[in-house]
């Protein structure tokens, strides 16, 4: 084998070249007016509306039922009367919350009530309002407490549920 011994300044030139470019691969892209040592800002998300509804109004003993069609809704909410011998309780959350199951769950999770830009109020866990696991409170007059599940499946499989205070108001 024969080496060859490369001493021209061009040679060295395009040897130091291609150094600078193998360099670039590695690190990372500055532009003009951007500095290496900060991180690109993270885009914030939009802060959450307050709910027409606090907390305290959803805590207490709650009789519970469901129905698919709007002409069962009175008797529904009798029927949910009725289940105030086992009643769904709502308890306050640690953060300020309330407690309540998301669809399919056993545990109790704590859910945030939740304002939109809409109008519309939901309960659900922490993040944007009407999100997927989020349920929209269509009524309340502080006795009488209609939600429905905004996901389509969790929706058509759990109806509109009724929950109706058992006991006096909050």
């Amino acid at each position: 084998m024969r080496f060859v011994r490369l001493s021209s300044p061009v040679v060295a030139a395009a040897i130091a070249a291609a150094g600078l470019a193998l360099s670039a691969c590695s690190g990372t892209m500055n532009f003009p007016g951007t500095s290496t040592s900060e991180p690109p800002p993270v885009p914030q998300a939009a802060p959450e509306l307050p709910s027409k509804y606090s907390s305290e109004e959803l805590v207490g003993r709650w009789g519970f039922t469901s129905y698919q069609k709007e002409p069962d809704r009175a008797r529904t909410e009798v029927a949910a009367r009725g289940q105030c011998r086992q009643p769904y309780v709502i308890a306050k959350g640690p953060s300020g919350g309330v407690m309540m199951h998301l669809p399919d769950e056993r545990q109790a999770s704590e859910l945030r009530l939740k304002g939109s830009p809409n109008g519309k109020n939901y309960i659900g866990p922490a993040g944007e309002a009407g999100g997927p696991q989020d349920r929209e409170i269509l009524s309340f007059d502080g006795r009488v407490l209609i939600t429905r599940y905004v996901d389509p499946d969790a929706a058509n499989r759990y109806g509109n549920m009724v929950y109706v205070r058992c006991g006096p108001r909050a």
